[in-house]
């Protein structure tokens, strides 16, 4: 896993990973429907609108307030944008709200946090910087990393920085939180990042202790997870045929789960293997296109934080939609 540093999808200047091959992975044309599903700072939306004519369309969403007015303040007077603060899971609705049933041609996901939300300390997504432990990414996160923290069990603590975070020294970091936080709660970032660099017994050479307990927190608080598991049902159910379906994920929890699911889509329903007639709901619904594209040698010189970046495309087959 790349870690916290390896999961930002955009660099000083804010330019998006794998800027170029993502988007024409898409295969755009002219008049076609697409949707950014992570608009960000807008890198994708703005390459994708280049190759839109009048009659394209352009489904922009964020969950994140501030990156939605970014948006607006670039894009809200062109006609071919619509913009949407919502979590991508909520992209079927967003579809509907422009034409009730209305398919799309492309979706986008560029995944993990981007360079504005982690540079800002208010947001509390980074260990390298004073500010409140918060990590929500939107206004649908009711719970803070300070809430969970200073509320969930040793248990549970363990358990989501070794899932989420692959944190070797899980159970022990735990154990410090939950004794510390007895005395005092743990309410800023540079408090948790401290004890765990205190209790760590070892640290890697280039990644700062804290970095996956971090990562793991910010994937809990915000339940990224799930989020792109029904992104990418709600996805799939909307691509029109030979709609192609982009993903950049940032570590190995993303990629897998973007893997599985194009594979697992690619393939005929298993209950119906070696019967000569296979009902439409039971055939593939997807064809992988290509092989995982990673960043070159020299974006990834350019952008070490982009060399965990991973590229997975996969294109809608002809056949029954899913209602």
């Amino acid at each position: 896993m790349g870690g916290l540093t390896g999961q930002l999808h955009v660099d000083a200047g804010h330019a998006p990973v794998l800027l170029v091959e993502s988007v024409a992975a898409l295969a755009i044309r002219p008049d076609g429907v697409y949707l950014d599903a992570t608009y960000g700072r807008g890198g994708h939306s703005r390459e994708i609108l280049l190759q839109l004519l009048a009659a394209g369309r352009l489904l922009c969403l964020d969950r994140d307030p501030q990156a939605i007015a970014a948006a607006r303040a670039a894009l809200g007077s062109d006609q071919r944008v619509t913009i949407f603060l919502a979590p991508f899971s909520a992209l079927a609705a967003c579809a509907d709200a422009v034409h009730p049933g209305q398919l799309l041609d492309g979706v986008l996901f560029d995944l993990g946090v981007s360079s504005p939300q982690l540079d800002d300390p208010q947001r509390g997504f980074s260990f390298m910087q004073d500010g409140p432990l918060d990590m929500r990414m939107g206004e649908g996160c009711a719970e803070s990393a300070s809430d969970f923290v200073n509320a969930a069990s040793e248990r549970e603590l363990a358990r989501v920085f070794r899932d989420y975070g692959e944190e070797r020294f899980a159970g022990r970091i735990a154990r410090a939180i939950v004794t510390d936080r007895q005395v005092r709660p743990f309410l800023r970032t540079l408090e948790l990042a401290q004890l765990i660099a205190r209790v760590s017994p070892t640290h890697d050479r280039h990644k700062h202790p804290a970095t996956r307990v971090f990562q793991a927190l910010r994937i809990r608080v915000n339940d990224e997870l799930g989020e792109l598991e029904r992104a990418l049902d709600a996805a799939l159910a909307r691509l029109q045929p030979r709609g192609r379906l982009v993903v950049i994920s940032f570590h190995s929890l993303e990629d897998r789960i973007v893997k599985q699911f194009m594979r697992r889509h690619s393939l005929a329903d298993p209950m119906y293997a070696g019967l000569p007639h296979i009902p439409p709901h039971a055939r593939p619904k997807l064809r992988v296109v290509g092989r995982q594209v990673a960043p070159g040698d020299d974006e990834a010189e350019r952008n070490p934080r982009a060399r965990s970046a991973r590229l997975r495309v996969a294109e809608r087959l002809d056949g029954e939609l899913a209602a």
